[in-house]
């Protein structure tokens, strides 16, 4: 009987002293989440409810571009001064067409009276009215002649879940910035399935080497998450900084959300812009592989062309501050409003 005492006794102090032990180890480790500073560490719950409700509003947008390409030949010495006063589609030798299609990332900042508005960067649908292309000479050297000028025939940018084939229009871009806000009226828009990103904006300068981030987006068409460290957190004035997440094509555009003492405290410091890449010039033939077979025993005797392409260098992705997101709305606020997309709010949020 007395043994069984003892063994009780025993059992009962060795899981006091085991949980005092657990209780003191968190006393240890987790009063740095109450410092105000971006957490650097492995975040200690479970997060996948705040993520989930997020990756609704994170959408996946689509751009499909279409040209006319007029060729000329050398002996016709057509200028870019002389197009303006001719007709290219009578003067071209040669008429042809081309297309391109990307897809990145697009969030919704605003969902309000059915105008809906989402972030995104500015190279996913930043494509020119006009694309000119000249002679050489022999000394490889570009000349005044020019040997084809191809002409923007329609541009669509979409969100396939939004009403009306979900068709976006560019309130503002800003190339040199890398930043675009697309938006439009959806007439019995859902506010329940296209949700408002409702986290608090932050503050990208307060990043500091170490910082745990997540990143949210469509690499490869795909939802995903991932996580990564940041780099180099003061780049510049603007807060820019670097991230070592894995960056595929598709996720530009995608947010950067830090954690301020703790899940669930996500915050937005930014958007991811490109990744670190080496270009090349690559021979291609009129039509890609999806979209014609070739036979690898029969020479190919079509036409060719040169098409760059680039090797990504993964985990070396670049960003785009919020900082230089939200100075560049305050700067052109009035184009903004005019059009009926106040993004005060959204900004406004967590200062």
């Amino acid at each position: 009987m007395n043994r069984y005492i003892f063994n009780i006794l025993l059992f009962f102090f060795t899981a006091v002293l085991l949980f005092s032990c657990r209780r003191a180890a968190y006393q240890i480790v987790y009063p740095s989440l109450n410092d105000g500073r971006y957490d650097s560490e492995f975040p200690y719950r479970n997060s996948s409810e705040e993520l989930d409700r997020i990756s609704k509003s994170v959408k996946k947008l689509y751009c499909l571009v279409e040209y006319d390409r007029f060729h000329f030949d050398e002996t016709q010495m057509i200028s870019k001064s002389k197009l303006q006063n001719i007709n290219p589609r009578k003067a071209a030798s040669q008429k042809g067409f081309f297309s391109e299609s990307v897809h990145g990332t697009a969030t919704i900042i605003k969902n309000n009276n059915n105008n809906i508005v989402v972030l995104t960067c500015a190279h996913i649908v930043d494509y020119p009215d006009t694309i000119y292309s000249w002679f050489l000479d022999e000394n490889n050297d570009k000349t005044d002649i020019l040997e084809s000028v191809s002409i923007k025939k329609k541009q669509n940018n979409f969100i396939r879940e939004l009403p009306r084939s979900g068709e976006m229009e560019i309130i503002f871009m800003d190339s040199d910035l890398d930043i675009a806000f697309l938006g439009n009226s959806f007439p019995d828009l859902s506010e329940f399935t296209n949700p408002v990103f409702s986290y608090p904006v932050g503050m990208a300068k307060d990043l500091e080497w170490g910082s745990f981030v997540y990143i949210m987006g469509y690499p490869a068409g795909y939802q995903m998450v991932t996580r990564g460290i940041v780099s180099n957190p003061k780049l510049n004035k603007k807060g820019e900084f670097i991230i070592d997440a894995l960056f595929n094509q598709g996720i530009s555009g995608g947010i950067v959300l830090a954690v301020r003492d703790g899940v669930p405290n996500f915050e937005l410091v930014g958007i991811a812009k490109s990744v670190s890449a080496i270009y090349k010039n690559v021979i291609k033939p009129v039509h890609e592989s999806h979209e014609e077979m070739y036979n690898p025993n029969v020479p190919y005797e079509g036409d060719l062309f040169v098409k760059v392409e680039k090797d990504l260098n993964y985990g070396v992705t670049f960003t785009i501050s919020i900082e230089t997101i939200r100075d560049a709305y305050l700067t052109n606020r009035n184009s903004f409003t005019s059009r009926g997309f106040n993004l005060d709010n959204f900004f406004s949020r967590g200062k």
